[in-house]
């Protein structure tokens, strides 16, 4: 453990809370229908859209309804992903799109990557950089993780309506949720959180795969693609389908300390927001305030278990330490399967940030 180890996770805790209030506030405005500072902007694109789906967002929906609206759009998006995937190499794909001329997995593995991208369950069993096209990625498991992230925070909005009305009789209107969600809370956060990431050397290109010689003679693959703007929106909305096979751990999707403690905000922002959203929407703010100091004191709590246990190393380093004579204290902790340039606690606190949020992405 050290004091640089203590202050990553305490900084984390800080900024995290700083963000977290005013976009509380800011998605309880969205929520009650209330004009917001980008309403100038998205305006047009939401009245287009209610056009587009023939709905009337000012229609309230009981729970019931609300519940109907909700299945049905979660099973075109499953059927459309299925679709995508399924023909991913099909004639009318751009190369540019399929440059290594990728096939469509085993209907099996795509059932199973579509159900988990659709229900946020974050169980990929596929190699993404030998598995999708940059269409896959890009039409199909991006735009779910949008979707299936927004279908998750309307749910939420909607208990919080549930609660304030004491009963299921008038939840709002899931459209309306979802296009604002989208609109005025992913969209903003994406755009932003891809050029941060982009500019700290996430990459985004459509380029071949790069072959290179080694120093040892040999020849090595060197995965490309659309990766910031998958990321982004993969640690936004929980989501643990990540562009390569080794996630996070990848130094393409997140080469640096900084990066890793920005998409480690990414993941927690929303989560963390809709506490204080919820006392927001309540008029009881200091609810809100106790709902967050708890849950806060148990993420530190395990944070601080998970860091001492990974800094202290494993009982083979220490058996080891005392056959040479080393100490154990200089051990210098657990370091298997974990980055050099994350350390034990930016992989300690990137593995607890995952977990309580149910997020498959993983950095170590």
């Amino acid at each position: 453990m050290t004091v640089a180890g203590w202050l990553t996770i305490v900084l984390f805790a800080v900024i995290l809370t700083a963000l977290a209030f005013p976009l509380g506030s800011y998605m309880a405005a969205v929520y009650s229908g209330r004009r917001v500072f980008l309403s100038p902007i998205f305006a047009g694109p939401e009245r287009l859209l209610y056009s587009i789906l023939r709905v009337d967002p000012k229609r309230e929906q009981d729970w019931k309804a609300y519940a109907k609206s909700l299945i049905v759009f979660s099973l075109a998006g499953w059927l459309l992903l299925y679709l995508i995937l399924r023909t991913q190499n099909a004639p009318w794909v751009p190369h540019l799109l399929n440059p290594l001329g990728y096939h469509s997995a085993s209907w099996n593995v795509t059932f199973n990557t579509v159900s988990s991208f659709m229900t946020n369950t974050n169980w990929q069993y596929y190699s993404g950089e030998t598995t999708m096209s940059y269409f896959s990625q890009m039409t199909g498991l991006t735009v779910q993780n949008w979707l299936s992230g927004g279908v998750g925070i309307v749910t939420a909005v909607a208990l919080i309506r549930g609660i304030i009305g004491r009963s299921g009789k008038s939840l709002g209107n899931f459209w309306e949720d979802l296009v604002r969600t989208v609109l005025y809370v992913l969209t903003p956060l994406s755009v932003v959180g891809a050029l941060v990431l982009a500019s700290q050397g996430v990459i985004a290109n459509f380029s071949n795969y790069l072959v290179v010689h080694t120093i040892t003679g040999l020849t090595q693959t060197i995965a490309m693609g659309p990766v910031a703007s998958q990321e982004v929106i993969k640690m936004l909305n929980t989501n643990g389908g990540g562009f390569f096979n080794t996630n996070s751990a990848h130094p393409f999707e997140n080469p640096t300390a900084f990066t890793n403690l920005f998409e480690m905000l990414l993941v927690l922002i929303i989560p963390a927001a809709l506490i204080f959203t919820y006392g927001r929407m309540t008029g009881n703010r200091r609810q809100g305030y106790a709902i967050y100091g708890a849950v806060m004191f148990m993420f530190l709590g395990a944070v601080t278990v998970a860091y001492i246990a990974e800094a202290h190393g494993s009982p083979a380093q220490h058996a080891a330490g005392l056959h040479t004579g080393v100490i154990s204290g200089s051990t210098g902790g657990n370091m298997e399967g974990k980055e050099q340039r994350f350390g034990i606690a930016g992989s300690a606190l990137f593995n607890v940030v995952t977990t309580v949020t149910s997020c498959g992405a993983v950095n170590s």
